[in-house]
């Protein structure tokens, strides 16, 4: 009876997971292509880059490309102390185009984060021409019509705040085991449409792209107001949100493409930098972490406890482990499709178990390194 209730209560968990990922599903509105409005406001886009000469080359290749007016678009890369041949890169190409500018940022000041200091530095090179400011990573690859996309439809929704979320490009086996389980972990845990609302104090947002009314950005004071964090993207998502003006996280996967990490190295810093922020604080943290860790080897230990016994004689046990195959099958399945979004092989969500299990790894790191008071992040250490 022991094991019949634990295997019940388990497929029952599952369903409930599965049913909150699958409401999650289409909270996010997709971003599709349209044309800028017909008055195209003025817009700037502002790259930060640290050691970005992998990235760069493609991500202005992109934003050259936009189908948006030229003489309304400004691009502004800001070199945030490149040891890699970042800023000679898009010098070379700045040369070529007009409409791009290359700066060095200044030394960064005490109680500043790297990125929001160069985005405050690109915003205050960009001038007052520029109604909205757009904030854009390095390591992010555009579509034509991401710009004319994204204006059109913050002026659609009179947003003052839009961000987009990229589509992941998974390529090494470090990406493809931890990212998947990463979003799904976010998608089981946050209710993105309360969230979202209106009249919720929250917010939601990427840094990744960001597209912001000037004087939004200005009322709260901009990056200044975010120096300290390391999560300065929902940090100023919330702030502008708070004083009263619309944010919206777009999904973005057909206007824009990332990869974020290129392995081990990469991956491991920088989710564990700011997944203990990200996630609510060091106990909800760990929290989290210890029922994902237990929730995925359940699928695996729960019908093999079942099976153990039934082979041994136990009837009861045999009947359990007819919930107990469902709610794993359910919980495989559900990783296995989630491989096939990603669009990596399917295999990938049969290892589930062991994502989470270095994924609970991390968040104790990023527990640890709250706990010190200190985070290395691109060859500098933050308080």
């Amino acid at each position: 009876m022991e094991l019949f209730f634990v295997s019940s209560a388990w497929l029952a968990i599952v369903i409930w997971l599965i049913l909150r990922a699958f409401k999650q599903r289409n909270s996010l509105p997709v971003l599709d292509p349209a044309e800028p409005p017909e008055a195209a406001p003025a817009v700037a886009v502002i790259i930060p880059a640290r050691d970005e000469a992998t990235n760069i080359e493609r991500c202005l290749a992109g934003i050259l490309a936009q189908r948006y007016p030229r003489q309304c678009l400004r691009v502004l890369v800001v070199d945030d102390h490149s040891a890699d041949d970042t800023f000679e890169m898009v010098a070379a190409i700045a040369a070529r185009h007009g409409e791009v500018s290359v700066l060095r940022s200044p030394p960064l000041p005490p109680d500043w984060v790297g990125k929001p200091h160069a985005c405050w530095v690109g915003v205050n090179a960009a001038g007052r021409q520029a109604e909205w400011l757009c904030f854009l990573d390095a390591d992010v690859w555009a579509e034509p019509a991401l710009i004319a996309s994204a204006m059109a439809a913050a002026t659609a929704e009179d947003l003052d705040l839009l961000s987009l979320t990229p589509r992941q490009e998974l390529q090494s086996f470090a990406e493809r085991l931890i990212m998947p389980c990463g979003l799904y972990l976010l998608g089981f845990c946050q209710d993105l449409r309360a969230v979202q609302a209106a009249g919720s104090q929250d917010a939601v947002a990427t840094g990744q792209f960001m597209l912001m009314r000037r004087d939004a950005y200005e009322a709260v004071g901009g990056h200044a107001a975010v120096r300290h964090a390391i999560c300065e993207d929902l940090m100023l998502a919330r702030a502008v949100k708070r004083s009263g003006r619309r944010v919206l996280l777009q999904d973005g996967r057909r206007m824009l493409a990332t990869r974020m990490y290129d392995g081990w190295a990469t991956l491991w810093i920088g989710i564990s930098k700011n997944l203990s922020e990200m996630l609510g604080g060091p106990t909800r943290t760990a929290a989290m972490a210890a029922a994902a860790l237990v929730l995925a080897w359940a699928a695996v230990l729960v019908p093999a406890v079942d099976a153990a016994h039934c082979a041994g004689g136990e009837t009861a046990a045999c009947w359990a482990l007819v919930p107990a195959a469902l709610g794993s099958a359910a919980a495989f399945g559900l990783h296995i499709a989630g491989a096939a979004y990603f669009r990596i092989p399917f295999w990938y969500g049969l290892l589930f178990p062991l994502g989470y299990s270095i994924g609970a790894a991390l968040a104790a790191d990023s527990v640890r390194r709250r706990w010190r008071g200190r985070i290395h992040w691109k060859g500098r250490a933050y308080r």
